[in-house]
């Protein structure tokens, strides 16, 4: 019988394989999302797909030419993935802390206490989420939480400041007063 790590490893391979046929196989293929960071006036962080406009004089060199982001659910679903990864890893690195023999009873009991708050901040993450697409009708979300800080990024036409201070309070009082951006990502 396959251990459970085993099983877990030859999934994440497979889903590296089909993702990576896919993006290399998909007619934009070598165009990448670009997300600029910009700060309104209220100390919100908001993110938006759009880059100035530079005057056209014809000639295009790398530096001018700007891709338009990719589908924003992809981009949401990757960046999941990639803290998923992150965890597991990190999770799998403290097991074997837990399971060795030669650790000791002090560094065992903080691997595990690790591990709790690597699950609690995963189980929040998707807490907020949903409360937040159920609470203000976005279609996507996304939470990043790590020690003392939560990154929220939504996917929506605008986000006024109002709705980024209340997202910022659902997320302080998931998290117990961590500090908050909140960003969003235009639909396109």
């Amino acid at each position: 019988m396959l251990k459970k790590q085993t099983v877990w490893l030859l999934t994440m391979l497979s889903l590296l394989i089909v993702l990576s046929v896919y993006y290399m196989t998909s007619p934009n293929g070598d165009e990448l999302a670009f997300i600029n960071d910009s700060t309104e006036e209220n100390g919100t962080s908001t993110t938006s797909g759009d880059s100035e406009e530079k005057p056209d004089t014809g000639e295009k060199s790398e530096a001018d030419v700007t891709t338009e982001p990719a589908n924003v659910d992809e981009l949401f679903a990757s960046i999941r993935m990639e803290t998923m990864d992150q965890r597991s890893e990190a999770k799998t690195r403290l097991e074997e802390i837990v399971a060795s023999s030669s650790t000791s009873t002090e560094e065992k009991n903080e691997a595990v206490s690790q591990i709790e708050l690597m699950e609690q901040f995963a189980s929040k993450e998707s807490i907020l989420e949903e409360s937040i697409i159920a609470e203000k009708g976005f279609e996507e979300v996304l939470v990043r939480a790590q020690e003392d800080h939560v990154q929220i990024t939504v996917k929506a036409d605008k986000l006024s400041a109002q709705e980024a201070n209340s997202i910022m309070q659902m997320a302080a009082d998931e998290f117990n007063g961590a500090q908050v951006d909140v960003k969003y990502i235009p639909q396109k």
